[in-house]
């Protein structure tokens, strides 16, 4: 058996000789499953293929990247509202312990770079010049990170290991050093592998390298050999995971198996999608592929991998031939066009999504988005259940694009939001290259993606020798695509503004409503069908394009969608003039906008409240999946309770900023009736205006806005009762609101003022929440308010100690006027923040209060509040309180039961359940934010 390994090396060796000035690396390894640890001598033969003296070498060494929370992969992940790391125990951590480094057999001096300490520089003693070589040798101690983390690392069942082993750094115009960011993304050299590794013996390797396995009395001897590789995964577990699929051109090694396919049509499926690849690509170099279950999750078909099977509009066959799709082209990409991924991913991005966006339009050009459920009833009757599958691309483009959420595509990878680093910009390359078809021709960009595929296979290469090469295959400028499009994020926005009929054609007049000139795909139609397609550039304010008269009724841009565009409801134009250039549709709930119909929405609500009891009605409004700049709802209810009709109505415009500091300004006007009391009804109308300021960068969680509003109430009054000030009044409200929800120190404050015809008062509203060291919540609320004058005769618009009398009408309070019962006891934090009932519980000259807790167990904690009350006429109130805090989820479900405070022990007094005070939140928006934490 030794010696078919030693021919079997010999010859893998012999043909390295091929690849001069490859780097070689040499492991071996034992691994110690009761220690979670690698023990590795690795040997590197450095070639230095640059036209520099270098004096230094670096190493890549992720591994070090888990060995505590002061790491970039420890902050990373805590800026993705991930703590898993930040507060893992010490035997979960994992790092990498160099025991001897040395450079041509010299011992050498190394360091771990200040704030990187998973990269290694090396000192070099003497410098190595151009076209030469370098022998490093190092013995370390790798301790192997709990899976959970990143996924790669100990798992329940096994290990499944990814960038263990340390990696030369590439010198290309620089070192190109990245630290681990769970981005998947190491740039790393082609190099030729030889590991050996001894493992126990109940245990079973798997990778991406050529293996053999020599079983001895208590472990298992494994031989790994490749050459021109990159990231070598292994996956060692207690059976064997991985399945092969024999295919015409090459091995497929995967552990995602469909469930009901043999392997004789698996295979098949797999071969037909390598031969698609093949076509547009070229060939594949090595002789087999190998696509893990873990690394494949990370990057999945969104839409299509998250639903549970039970409820999946897709066959598993379908489900698992895409996915396996999309991986092989990823590994298929990234296994052979060695491009920094960090710096310029776009293109294998691009490539990538338009191979998915081709095969689909190949072989299922007509499923749908929704799969099989577009077919059922009500689904059926909406549009977006005629979207096809690759609809998907522009429409989730256009989702974010119109927020401006979206960056440009030459974006480093480390500051994209996680929204567009996983979606958006990939399905903005890949609909650049689809865009690029269209202009193009097919066989133009087809023949330089293979071109360019196969002049950089196995070599390091970036997007320019692309851009180079495709602009050698046109005479059409394509500065609008390289410059505007991949290094910007303007937006793409044409519309047809006239149609005039001449003697002989049609002046149809297309305006640039944007600041970038991209070319324009018009169509002329007859009942939805392309009758005849132009392609026009340079559009930079307004242009005429004639068609010689024809059957048409309509003229259309992009009617195929064939590039992302800002607005594509204003593309339409018929050429019969009518009062309305679409008709109105009534809509059911929401749904994707109709080019065709000027769409309105309806919508059943529900809702509740103590004085109306249920409340029923009809939401109508004009907000489709993909907002408009302005939009409307309006909202009668019947309130069953009461026997009343309530409502409420909101009108709304977005004024989006492209270059300034101010991300967005909301001018709006809402109002709306409802009860306040038994029998009592109030009126409000509110005219407003939200600056919200831009965000750092759009990995930065804060937000920033000042809000101005004129708030107008009008609460009905009991019968003989008259009106006194504060059942009809107007208030002048500014305010400035700042938050940082950072997952381990939170803060945020308002500061806000409100002017009235007899009082008016500033406030301060400071929040600061923490974790320690060992997880422990700590929790402060700081609130100072004040009266500039005061000339109220009650209580109605003082500071509240334990409840805000909320005459502003804008919490959430099930029983706003109760002072006794179940609905009295809703807390909402605002004010003073107490929970318990004082003799003081109002303060109508100025306030300041303290509300803290700390955290004893999971979501209990123990809250103390001490506050100062001032009264006219009265001295200073000085309140104290404390108990403890169920803290289900953060200011949404709170229960909060006092112990002692002023009062004495509140336990030990009478009725002591309704002193109990809980916390609940409806409202969906602040549901939303708290769960879409570190996705936008």
């Amino acid at each position: 058996m030794k010696r078919r390994y030693y021919i079997f090396t010999i010859c893998l060796l012999a043909s390295f000789f091929c690849y001069s000035q490859q780097n070689e690396i040499q492991i071996k390894a034992v691994l110690d499953t009761t220690k979670e640890t690698l023990k590795i001598q690795q040997e590197i033969i450095f070639y230095n293929t640059s036209d520099t003296v270098l004096n230094k070498i670096y190493l890549h060494n992720w591994v070090n990247s888990y060995r505590d929370r002061k790491t970039p992969l420890s902050k990373r992940l805590i800026k993705d509202f991930k703590k898993d790391l930040y507060f893992a125990k010490e035997k979960e951590l994992g790092s990498s312990t160099i025991v001897s480094l040395s450079v041509n057999f010299e011992t050498a001096t190394f360091n771990e770079l200040k704030e990187q300490p998973d990269i290694i520089e090396i000192l070099l003693d003497k410098p190595l010049l151009p076209k030469k070589e370098v022998k490093i040798a190092a013995t370390y101690i790798v301790k192997i990170p709990n899976a959970r983390f990143t996924k790669y690392g100990k798992t329940k069942n096994g290990y499944h290991l990814r960038y263990w082993y340390l990696t030369p750094a590439i010198y290309k115009n620089g070192w190109q050093l990245m630290s681990n960011l769970n981005l998947d993304d190491l740039h790393e050299k082609n190099s030729n592998f030889k590991i050996e590794i001894d493992l126990p013996k109940e245990y079973v390797l798997e990778s991406n390298l050529y293996q053999y396995k020599n079983h001895k009395e208590t472990k298992k001897n494994y031989y790994l050999v490749g050459k021109n590789k990159t990231d070598i995964i292994l996956s060692i577990n207690k059976e064997a995971k991985l399945k092969s699929y024999k295919t015409d051109r090459i091995n497929v090694y995967s552990d995602i198996i469909p469930n009901d396919l043999n392997k004789k049509i698996s295979t098949s499926i797999l071969n037909r999608e390598l031969h698609f690849i093949e076509k547009y690509l070229g060939k594949y170099p090595h002789l087999e592929i190998y696509i893990d279950k873990v690394t494949q999750s990370k990057n999945p078909i969104y839409g299509l991998n998250q639903l549970p099977d039970f409820i999946s509009p897709f066959s598993e066959n379908f489900k698992w031939e895409i996915t396996m799709f999309k991986a092989l082209t990823k590994r298929y990409l990234e296994n052979t066009i060695l491009i920094n991924k960090r710096k310029d991913y776009w293109i294998i991005d691009a490539i990538q999504n338009y191979l998915m966006i081709e095969y689909i339009e190949t072989y299922y050009p007509e499923i749908k988005l929704l799969g099989k459920a577009s077919k059922i009833w009500p689904l059926k009757t909406f549009n977006f259940s005629k979207l096809k599958f690759n609809d998907k691309y522009p429409f989730v483009y256009q989702f974010t694009a119109r927020k401006f959420l979206d960056q440009a595509l030459n974006t480093s990878a480390d500051s994209l939001s996680n929204f567009n680093r996983k979606i958006i910009s990939k399905y903005k390359a890949g609909l650049g290259f689809r865009f690029l078809k269209g202009y193009l021709g097919d066989s133009i960009l087809n023949n330089t993606i293979k071109e360019f595929y196969q002049k950089n296979n196995l070599k390091i290469t970036d997007s320019n020798q692309f851009q180079k090469l495709l602009a050698s295959k046109t005479t059409k400028k394509l500065d609008w695509f390289f410059n505007d499009y991949i290094k910007t994020n303007k937006k793409i926005d044409h519309t047809i503004t006239t149609v005039l009929s001449e003697k002989d054609s049609f002046a149809v007049t297309v305006k640039n409503k944007r600041n970038s000139t991209t070319p324009v795909a018009i169509y002329a139609l007859k009942e939805d069908e392309i009758i005849h397609k132009k392609w026009v550039s340079n559009i930079d304010s307004t242009k005429v394009i004639k068609f010689k008269k024809d059957n048409y009724d309509t003229f259309v841009l992009n009617y195929e969608n064939l590039y992302p565009e800002l607005n594509t409801l204003n593309n339409w134009k018929k050429i019969d003039k009518k009062i309305l250039n679409k008709p109105l549709k009534l809509s059911f709930l929401k749904d994707v906008s109709s080019p065709k119909y000027n769409q309105l929405f309806y919508q059943p609500n529900i809702d509740y409240n103590f004085y109306n009891g249920l409340i029923l009605g009809l939401q109508i409004h004009n907000k489709p999946f993909i907002k408009r700049n302005f939009d409307f709802n309006i909202a009668p209810y019947y309130a069953t309770k009461s026997n009343t009709v309530i409502g409420q109505f909101a009108v709304n415009y977005n004024q989006f900023f492209e270059k300034t500091k101010i991300y967005k300004t909301t001018y709006g006007l809402v109002g709306g009736t409802s009860d306040y009391a038994p029998n009592l009804s109030y009126k409000s109308l509110t005219p407003y205006v939200n600056v919200i300021f831009k965000r750092k960068s759009l990995r930065d969680a804060t937000s920033e806005f000042l809000t101005a509003k004129l708030i107008h109430i009008d609460k009905e009054v009991a019968p003989n009762i008259l009106k006194t000030e504060r059942d009809n009044y107007s208030i002048l409200s500014l305010s400035y609101n700042y938050s940082n929800p950072d997952i381990i120190k939170e803060f945020r404050y308002k500061i806000s003022t409100e002017f009235a015809k007899n009082f008016s008062k500033a406030a301060l509203d400071l929040r600061f929440r923490s974790l320690t060291s060992t997880d422990t919540q700590l929790d402060f609320r700081f609130f100072a308010g004040v009266f500039f004058n005061n000339n109220t005769t009650d209580d109605y618009f003082s500071f509240g100690l334990d409840r805000s009398n909320d005459y502003l009408f804008e919490l959430n309070y099930l029983g706003r006027s109760e002072s006794t019962g179940f609905f009295s006891q809703q807390f909402v934090i605002t004010e003073g923040g107490f929970k318990s009932i004082l003799p003081v519980r109002f303060a109508n000259q100025f306030m300041a209060s303290n509300n803290s807790s700390i955290g004893l167990w999971k979501w209990v904690e123990f809250y103390n509040d001490v506050a100062f009350l001032k009264n006219k006429n009265s001295p200073i109130y000085f309140a104290y309180e404390n108990g403890i805090r169920f803290n289900f989820v953060h200011e949404i479900f709170e229960i909060y039961f006092p112990l002692y405070s002023n009062n004495g022990w509140e336990v030990a007094q009478e009725r002591y359940p309704q002193k109990i005070r809980f916390s609940i939140s409806s409202d969906v928006k602040s549901i939303y934010n708290f769960f879409r934490r570190g996705l936008f």
